[in-house]
């Protein structure tokens, strides 16, 4: 099962380095992981994450929950907000605010 969150307000740079503390392990510690990360794209894959592990406990075809594990987590690059900051003189420099595009991916775990 999988779940996508698309052009949320995440550097995608800073959401691949919570991403890959949770890869590998089993659902509910990967919860336990991001709800005590203080980052903000800890949160956001947190989200990601409980919606993939709801739509595989809505899908239940043959799909034991107890042994599902995180088994990839893509983070692409969204579209750049452009936008203005003034500076000094009056002159503006650009700032880009970046944005994601996340999907997690579960699989059934090795027992």
């Amino acid at each position: 099962m999988k779940a996508v969150a698309k052009f949320q307000r995440v550097s995608p740079r800073k959401a691949r380095l919570v991403a890959q503390n949770v890869i590998g392990l089993g659902v509910e510690d990967a919860l336990n992981v991001l709800k005590f990360t203080p980052n903000k794209p800890a949160g956001v894959i947190y989200k990601v994450l409980k919606s993939a592990f709801a739509n595989a406990a809505q899908a239940n075809n043959g799909v034991d929950e107890d042994t599902l594990i995180v088994k990839e987590v893509v983070v692409n690059e969204g579209p750049a907000w452009k936008r203005f900051m003034p500076r000094a003189q009056g002159r503006a420099t650009k700032i880009h605010k970046h944005t994601s595009h996340i999907t997690v991916i579960l699989a059934q775990g090795q027992d």
